[in-house]
């Protein structure tokens, strides 16, 4: 009797305890996280914004998009940059203040070969907000004169020029500074984990959907005649800052048979002929990203080496050709440990 007692109580405790586990189990399930996205087209190029959230951010990130046109676009005209340009201003805002920083500090760190105030030469190039003839050489070093953030200096929260002619274009960095605040935006609405790419320009933090790090494809240029097509070369795995990719491949004008970049060399004044195809840059912001993948590729393959070899806060990936045609990939440790596979 004792023993159908005791097996009795052993069952019921067996059955309470099973109970007890399936409670567990439901109670302190882990909330699956939800995911959002928002894409669209900002400055004629495509932006991707996927983030976690329970509720929709659009307009937090438009808010972002109206912030950086008004502040730094020099195609608005009532921009503030475009205001400085004019003279019409000389008061700097928190993200033209932040630019300022960033491209002076890089400047700095390049001997020169990334600078903010390439404007005249760049509209003199085509690339700008006017539409110049190719230069010469006289108009060339005539510009000159009027570049370089050195000439300029902030005091009191204005911006002193040594000369009114100088002229500021942050384009090189504006999507850059995009990303990182539209990630702010997102981070202030209760966002843990967001990937924002604005034209191949990436902030991230946290993880993905999947609860992984950011997954970041990086692309091997193909050219074919007049099309470029992207061939995956690896893929990096990130769980916070910025990655940037710079490249004569992306845009660029033919005059007489000869591709002219975009990208201007500050130091000489004329359209930059480097020997790398491509840079990437991972830092621990995409602004930052974004000037040091400009400056590489104004530097060139040795340079870009040489100063960001041992460099243990940026990753950098240079892609270049050799004599053959056969791409040449080179990367330092820092971006060599943040790749999880290659193609």
């Amino acid at each position: 009797m004792n023993d159908k007692i005791i097996s009795s109580r052993r069952y019921w405790a067996v059955i309470a305890a099973v109970v007890v586990g399936v409670a567990v189990l439901v109670f302190y399930r882990p909330q699956v996280k939800h995911y959002m996205s928002d894409q669209g087209v900002v400055w004629t190029t495509d932006y991707h914004v996927t983030y976690e959230a329970s509720h929709n951010m659009s307009d937090s990130i438009q808010r972002v998009f109206d912030l950086i046109d008004n502040s730094a676009s020099v195609f608005n005209p009532r921009s503030l940059v475009s205001r400085i340009n004019q003279n019409k201003t000389d008061r700097l805002d928190s993200c033209l203040m932040r630019m300022y920083r960033t491209a002076l500090a890089v400047n700095k760190a390049t001997g020169g070969a990334y600078d903010p105030t390439v404007m005249p030469l760049v509209n003199a190039w085509g690339f700008g907000y006017k539409r110049g003839q190719l230069p010469d050489k006289k108009m060339i070093d005539s510009l000159l004169h009027i570049v370089g953030i050195g000439k300029t200096r902030i005091e009191a929260g204005r911006l002193v020029k040594s000369d009114p002619r100088i002229q500021f274009d942050f384009s090189s960095i504006a999507k850059g500074l995009a990303c990182d605040e539209v990630g702010r935006a997102l981070e202030r609405g209760g966002a843990a984990s967001y990937m924002v790419e604005i034209g191949g320009e990436i902030a991230c933090k946290g993880h993905n959907a999947q609860g992984e790090k950011w997954h970041v494809s990086i692309d091997m240029p193909i050219e074919d005649n007049a099309r470029v097509e992207h061939q995956p070369a690896l893929v990096i795995a990130l769980d916070g800052g910025g990655v940037a990719t710079s490249g004569n491949y992306r845009k660029y004008k033919e005059v007489a048979g000869k591709k002219v970049s975009h990208i201007v060399n500050p130091i000489t004044g004329y359209s930059s002929e480097s020997d790398l195809l491509s840079v990437t840059i991972v830092a621990p912001d995409c602004m930052t990203a974004d000037a040091w993948a400009t400056a590489c590729m104004v530097m060139g393959t040795a340079r870009t080496r040489q100063l960001m070899e041992g460099n243990r806060h940026l990753g950098v990936m240079t892609i270049s050709a050799d004599a053959q045609g056969n791409y040449v990939v080179w990367s330092n440790k820092r971006f060599a440990s943040l790749v999880t596979s290659q193609q």
